[in-house]
């Protein structure tokens, strides 16, 4: 197959989501990214885009097809990339995908270094909570946090993730503070659920302290960001259980504090950095992963640890 125009476009219309959206970072015209596309579904005898005035959506074949020429044009991105690192140079793009609120607030005040340090290097960052397949979506590295599970990606820890019970003081002083799992049942709770439907589980230590039990959360609310959530609690809505990375600003200016932290027990949770496993790592994304990780390292809200905590931050 030699239509590489086609290829390139019909890439860069899947992933921006247009012909104009893709014409502007191949400098072509829309037409001409149209047409290319069109050319190529001619050779391949397949409609990969349903089109209307108004969207354009990848059909079924449209999406296979994505997923496997994703693979491809990496390692040819690489290749070039690699030619590029025998002269000293840092080159290319570099997608990133990782958690709205961490996005925000850890990661984008990263960039403007970095990319100081490299003038050649571009970052794309896609600030999204649902989970994302890396590979199929030509993401180079991805961020998330949660009940890290077997994979055949390059896994690289960040920080642990401790979660926390956190209340307003106002609230907490209408409601009063809760000293026992019973006390709950008298509290406004405020529930995290994701994108997938699924909700991340209260646990509590049992009495007798051997293992831990997982309670029924009866929200009243629900929400599917962290920071909607903590949102929620500073403004006396009730109860949240959130990332203490999170919660460290609103807990060192008073606006927020830990609850019933003898009893809480979230289990291990971590925040972990992903990017395709490979003999040879673009030097894009090497010099990416490296820098990211070693200024997270020095960040202490996101190293901070519930049991080490002032007093001054318990209710």
């Amino acid at each position: 197959m030699k239509n590489f125009h086609g290829l390139f476009s019909f890439t860069e219309t899947a992933a921006a989501g247009s012909f104009t959206a893709a014409a502007n970072k191949l400098n072509l015209t829309p037409a001409a990214v149209s047409k290319n596309v069109a050319r190529l579904e001619s050779q391949l005898g397949v409609r990969l885009f349903n089109r209307s005035t108004r969207h354009l959506r990848l059909t079924a074949e449209g999406e296979a097809f994505r997923a496997r020429t994703a693979v491809a044009l990496r390692v040819l991105d690489e290749a070039v990339a690699e030619v590029s690192h025998a002269r000293g140079a840092v080159v290319g793009r570099v997608r990133i995908s990782v958690g709205v609120s961490f996005g925000r607030h850890y990661l984008l005040p990263l960039l403007p270094a970095l990319l100081a340090a490299h003038p050649k290097l571009q970052i794309e960052v896609s600030l999204d909570n649902r989970a994302v397949d890396m590979l199929s979506e030509g993401f180079d590295v991805t961020i998330r946090g949660g009940v890290i599970e077997e994979s055949s990606l390059v896994a690289r820890r960040i920080a642990r993730l401790p979660l926390v019970l956190v209340a307003s003081p106002e609230y907490l002083r209408q409601k009063g503070v809760p000293e026992a799992l019973a006390d709950l049942k008298r509290h406004d709770l405020l529930g995290v659920r994701s994108s997938g439907g699924d909700e991340i589980p209260w646990r509590f230590r049992k009495p007798d302290r051997r293992g831990s039990v997982e309670i029924a959360l009866s929200a009243r609310l629900w929400v599917s960001d962290p920071e909607a959530l903590l949102g929620l609690a500073v403004e006396n809505a009730g109860i949240a259980q959130v990332g203490l990375h999170h919660a460290m600003p609103y807990l060192q200016t008073n606006r927020l504090k830990v609850v019933l932290s003898e009893l809480h027990d979230p289990g291990d949770r971590e925040i972990m950095l992903h990017y395709p496993h490979r003999l040879y790592l673009a030097p894009r994304v090497r010099v990416t992963v490296d820098s990211l990780l070693a200024d997270l390292a020095k960040n202490q809200n996101l190293h901070a640890k519930p049991q080490a905590l002032p007093k001054h931050f318990m209710a």
